[in-house]
């Protein structure tokens, strides 16, 4: 299928961003056939959006969601928590006990048809459902697919529950990573989950690292989010998280650490060193009282950093806002982290996105992914290459996603959905799901 993108005001982002007019977009199937401009496109087409009055970017990009976490909107019988390990034991790990197979199904469904919303078109997601772990990444990927974008999957491994889910986990995650690689497309994929350092014990780190090393995945970890896990690290293995797990070789240019609020300099040295990426989830951090990572030094120290939300939202220009100003509040300064926090989301995001799926994702580019989305923004002030950083933070994000992309495929248009999914009936059946599940918590 072709599909022509006419009249809108074109940003590309991506290294050498570039705002565009008088240009449009042919997408020829999967990917961008070409940008040029709108009077060099006088021939036939399968399909054409008219953007005038809009502006057209790239799908964005999340490096770091929890699907499962869904059920948990507007349950009230939690008792209250003074840090994050009684958040951890006050809910999360209560919740995720109790998940099915069809609970993860819905838990996915409902966010990712959130997301076409909001024009995030990729989700690097990390699930947990310690008795219900085999079969139920697969349960997310069919979710994926339903609602045409792209994710990477993995199984939070843990010692948390016993050795037995424990090695559920880490089948889990290479049964699935085999497929996906048998699979060979570039909707899904795999990465191998990891909970955290003071959830898992050698033994089973140990197995995680030979399989992912055999498998040639990267991880997908959370790293001191807490001072608890560095406190639990240095307490029961004489080493900071980090360097912990440099030993069993986790870190690399596909592990993602999420988090890493609390990491010290040599720390960042060793992820700087191993290309190891960082994703960052602000809203989360500040919801939890953990704290917010510093992004000026971790981009002094050459650190990949990434955006993610940690399924506070599927809205990623809301997580960039917040990422703005929890580093003028941390700092002390509101003069500071600008460049930090939208390179993350706009130039980091790719890239990071990029290693994983294997293609151009995050930029509008010829030969790039023809994730595409539209937005409602005729500017007031003038839009140019130099300054619509300003717009995107300060304007495009308080707008309305008109039209997504993915692949190519017309997911929404003028607000309207395209899939053959009957939403109400999705919501319907998750609500019955939630309640039960509420039930047996």
């Amino acid at each position: 299928m072709t599909l022509l993108i006419k009249n809108g005001t074109i940003i590309t982002l991506g290294e050498n961003n570039r705002v565009l007019y008088d240009h449009s977009v042919l997408c020829d199937g999967e990917l961008i056939k070409a940008i040029a401009p709108s009077k060099t496109f006088d021939g036939s087409y399968d399909k054409i959006i008219d953007a005038e009055g809009k502006v057209v970017m790239p799908g964005f990009i999340n490096v770091h969601m929890h699907f499962y976490s869904t059920m948990a909107r507007g349950f009230g019988k939690v008792a209250p928590s003074k840090d994050f390990n009684e958040v951890l034991q006050n809910l999360w790990w209560k919740l995720d006990k109790k998940l099915t197979l069809e609970d993860s199904y819905y838990s996915a469904l409902i966010p990712l048809i959130d997301a076409v919303r909001h024009g995030t078109t990729t989700f690097i997601d990390h699930h947990a459902s310690p008795f219900a772990v085999r079969g139920s990444l697969g349960r997310i990927a069919d979710a994926v697919r339903e609602v045409g974008l792209r994710a990477s999957l993995c199984y939070e491994v843990s010692d948390r529950d016993g050795q037995v889910i424990a090695d559920d986990g880490l089948k889990e995650n290479a049964d699935f990573i085999a497929q996906c690689k048998k699979d060979g497309d570039n909707q899904i994929n795999g990465l191998f989950g990891l909970h955290a350092s003071f959830t898992i014990g050698d033994r089973t780190m140990e197995k995680a690292a030979a399989l992912g090393k055999e498998l040639g995945v990267g991880f997908h970890v959370h790293a001191a989010e807490a001072k608890s896990d560095q406190e639990h690290c240095k307490k029961q293995h004489k080493l900071r998280v980090i360097e912990r797990f440099n030993k069993f070789g986790i870190l690399g240019p596909k592990t993602i650490t999420a988090h890493c609020v609390h990491v010290n300099e040599h720390e960042m040295e060793l992820l700087a060193e191993t290309d190891t990426v960082v994703a960052h989830n602000p809203q989360s951090n500040m919801n939890n009282a953990v704290g917010v990572a510093d992004l000026i030094s971790l981009k002094k120290h050459g650190v990949l950093v990434g955006l993610g939300t940690d399924a506070m939202t599927t809205n990623m220009l809301e997580e960039l806002r917040v990422a703005l100003w929890a580093q003028h509040l941390s700092q002390a300064n509101p003069s500071v982290g600008f460049s930090e926090v939208v390179e993350a989301l706009f130039v980091n995001n790719p890239r990071i996105a990029t290693r994983i799926f294997g293609l151009g994702l995050g930029e509008l580019r010829e030969g790039g992914a023809a994730d595409v989305v539209i937005m409602d923004y005729d500017p007031p002030t003038p839009l140019m290459s130099g300054n619509c950083l300003g717009h995107l933070v300060f304007g495009i994000s308080q707008s309305v996603v008109d039209t997504t992309v993915v692949g190519g495929r017309v997911l929404m248009e003028n607000r309207q959905f395209k899939l053959d999914i009957d939403e109400p009936r999705v919501n319907a059946r998750a609500r019955e799901l939630a309640a039960e599940l509420w039930k047996r918590l």
